[in-house]
């Protein structure tokens, strides 16, 4: 667009990676250039930039004032990241048309640097949500006497990175949930799930492994399924949105009564998502996974195991990590693939860890310092794109979740 003998006003970074995409965490220094092309001699007052982080709520609710009467209810809230304002050209006064202090500005290309830091307080990662977002942005104004001024923005994204390799994040997450279904005075047997994954944090683009066993007593066909959820909060004025999204899901076999089902490592890839977000005051964005049976004509079994997807992707020595994090737990081998049909009672810790194995976990160093030596390994960020994903397929919750410790065997058929 041709704006009298300005021909053009771009922006351009100077990025830090290798992808040539304008990435930024807490404490990075951001820099680049303000582009402006004429075609013939202007006269200039001034060029500024504006660069601002913000994290920003809106949404709306109806409400009765009484009989016929109805007003809309508005909730907003915003937190601020930083402000910051430069003037590469000129002064800062933009109402001044007087010839003194005008800059001229031949025909052709020009370049103006700019540049600066981000706070070193954490901040929240750039999100575009349902109900609010977290925004980054540099724009510049071109001012000139008597016209109206030029202004472009262009936005960049802030990560505030979430290292997965850690002690929290690499544990693994298991439960188990049991349901005897009624119908009248008749009660059948009950169906039973058990689901365990690997660890806590993962990143986008990796695959989940779910072992999980599925045990139908009832006289209903079942399907046991699987499914990650992302979960939008937002917060103002006391109140809370919240907006659940399916991001990801799969379909097991159909289990008529009597029969097992296991997943032995089965595979839910995670798409590209925007990482948790769990440190921005007005906005959360979680995520969890669900493995549940779904049950014609009765409230779904489900098991929530919560999940956070992180920037920093696990490091490549990750299997000897897990086996570390286990031997610093006590030596659980929690990773043992096939889950047995009935509950065993558990052998006594002697006839699991030696004398001597328990002394050399005693032992000071070791691999819990390797451990801890690799964990400050360097930062790889995993960059992709959030998009907004189909709702969820279903919303029921069960109110009285139980956790049977003792489970009836499904009788022989």
């Amino acid at each position: 667009m041709v704006l009298g003998k300005v021909k053009s006003l771009t922006i351009s970074f100077d990025c830090l990676n290798d992808s040539n995409v304008p990435v930024y965490s807490s404490g990075d220094t951001v820099s680049g250039r303000v582009n402006l092309e004429v075609t013939g001699e202007i006269r200039v007052k001034s060029l500024k930039i504006h660069a601002r982080g913000h994290a920003k709520v809106r949404w709306t609710e109806s409400r009765n004032a009484g009989s016929n009467t109805a007003y809309t209810q508005n909730y907003t809230e915003e937190v601020e990241y930083f402000n910051h304002k430069d003037t590469l050209i000129g002064h800062e006064r933009e109402d001044d048309n007087s010839e003194e202090g005008m800059h001229t500005i031949h025909a052709g290309r020009h370049e103006y640097a700019f540049s600066f830091e981000l706070p070193q307080t954490p901040l929240a990662t750039s999100f575009e949500g349902r109900h609010g977002s977290v925004r980054y942005w540099v724009k510049a104004e071109l001012h000139r006497p008597w016209l109206l001024p030029v202004k472009l923005k262009k936005e960049f994204t802030v990560f505030e990175h979430i290292d997965i390799n850690t002690p929290s994040l690499l544990s693994p997450q298991a439960g188990t949930k049991e349901k005897t279904l009624c119908c009248w005075f008749c009660t059948s047997g009950p169906i039973s799930l058990s689901a365990k994954i690997e660890r806590k944090g993962y990143t986008p683009g990796e695959s989940i492994q779910i072992f999980a066993e599925i045990e139908n007593c009832s006289s209903r066909m079942v399907v046991p399924k699987a499914a990650i959820y992302q979960t939008q909060a937002f917060y103002a004025k006391g109140k809370m949105k919240e907006v659940k999204q399916l991001v990801a899901n799969l379909r097991g076999d159909s289990l008529s009564s009597g029969k097992t089902e296991t997943w032995d490592g089965k595979l839910l890839k995670i798409p590209p998502v925007s990482p948790s977000i769990l440190d921005c005051s007005i906005i959360r964005v979680e995520y969890a996974l669900m493995v549940y049976v779904d049950i014609p004509g009765a409230m779904d079994l489900f098991l929530n195991l919560p999940l956070v997807i992180g920037t920093i992707p696990l490091h490549p020595f990750g299997s000897r990590t897990s086996s570390v994090s286990s031997q610093c737990s006590m030596n659980m081998n929690w990773l043992g693939l096939a889950l047995p049909e009935r509950p065993e009672a558990p052998p006594s810790y002697a006839e699991v860890v030696t004398e001597e194995q328990r002394r050399s976990n005693l032992a000071p160093g070791g691999a819990c310092e390797d451990f801890e030596r690799a964990l400050q390994g360097p930062l790889l960020a995993y960059i992709q794109e959030f998009r907004f994903l189909p709702p969820p397929l279903y919303s029921e919750v069960d109110p009285n979740p139980e956790q049977a410790d003792d489970r009836p065997s499904c009788p022989s058929r």
